[in-house]
């Protein structure tokens, strides 16, 4: 299983997100700061809100079909105006078997969101943000409640990192 450690960057970012509509608006928001060859690494336990998230990314972006766990598929290409390729590492154990799945020729034409990718797929891209999404229950609720079940009870903390020049570039736009 991956960890979660990712690089140290500049927060862009520190929110609670109470409801799958407030993350899929976050996910919207976010979608409006990124171009094609961007990188997103999300972590977060099952069940956090990375696939929600995600989603509202993919519909910002005007993607075509639902977006949908790429849990069994470990990555699905959506097309659209700026495509999306949501990857889902959780089974990955290194950077070469992410290496394997041949990214690289999406990677310069697409949104690459990569679910449980830190600790594997930083190699990917030098800047990117780093996307950690906090229970805060703890990790007692793992499993126990999906995506769709975020509530005030199971609030959670959202933390947007940008690494190696986001920053810089988002500036310049």
């Amino acid at each position: 299983m991956n960890g979660t450690a990712m690089n140290s960057g500049e927060v862009l970012l520190d929110v609670e997100v109470r409801t799958p509509e407030q993350m899929e608006q976050l996910g919207a928001q976010v979608a409006g700061w990124l171009s094609r060859g961007d990188v997103l690494l999300l972590n977060g336990p099952l069940g956090a809100g990375k696939t929600t998230f995600t989603r509202g990314l993919g519909a910002a972006l005007g993607v075509r079909g639902a977006v949908t766990s790429p849990t069994f598929v470990i990555a699905r290409v959506h097309k659209g105006s700026l495509p999306l390729v949501h990857v889902d590492a959780y089974r990955l154990a290194s950077y070469a078997e992410l290496d394997d799945l041949d990214l690289e020729h999406d990677l310069a034409d697409a949104v690459t969101v990569i679910e449980w990718g830190g600790g594997v797929a930083e190699g990917l891209a030098s800047r990117r943000l780093e996307i950690a999404i906090e229970r805060s229950v703890g990790d007692d609720a793992i499993g126990q409640r999906a995506d769709d079940d975020l509530d005030d009870h199971d609030p959670r903390r959202v933390v947007i990192t940008a690494v190696g020049g986001f920053v810089r570039r988002l500036q310049q736009a």
